[in-house]
């Protein structure tokens, strides 16, 4: 089992810098969950890990942006494509952006843990609070919602 939450740690990091964008601050914070789990008294009584870790990372991240307002959404993407790129490269690249960013916090971080992650589910209704199937309606609208407005353009 735990080694099965050990390969996990790159997708809590990268959930932590999409949270946060600041390496550092992201890489504690992963550092900090797993702490939090193995040195957890109940370790043996937490039946969803992946779940309990994602949920530490997720209220550590939120400590930290009362700390410290993050930088926008729109800094995770490169605001100066390298000189060789393709021109449709840098027209989807803007596009994507412009469509994420106008999903709210909760919609681009459900699609990061499911889509980017590959968060199971179920986890992903325990981090939230929701059921499974909340989980599902709500990653489908949103899929939908991106779906439609790139073919918008």
């Amino acid at each position: 089992m735990l080694a099965d939450i050990e390969e996990q740690y790159d997708k809590l990091y990268r959930y932590c810098y999409f949270k946060l964008h600041n390496a550092h601050l992201a890489e504690d914070i992963t550092q900090e969950a797993f702490l939090r789990l193995f040195e957890s008294s109940r370790l043996k009584d937490i039946d969803k890990p992946l779940a309990f870790l994602y949920t530490v990372a997720r209220n550590l991240c939120i400590d930290e942006f009362r700390r410290k307002k993050p930088e926008s959404f729109s800094s995770v993407f490169p605001q100066n494509m390298p000189a060789d790129s393709d021109e449709n490269q840098m027209l989807d690249s803007v596009l994507v952006q412009m469509a994420l960013d106008e999903l709210t916090d909760r919609e681009r971080e459900m699609v990061l843990l499911k889509v980017v992650n590959e968060v199971p589910v179920e986890d992903i209704g325990k981090i939230f609070g929701i059921s499974r199937f909340a989980v599902y309606r709500e990653v489908k609208k949103i899929l939908k919602k991106l779906e439609r407005r790139l073919s918008y353009e």
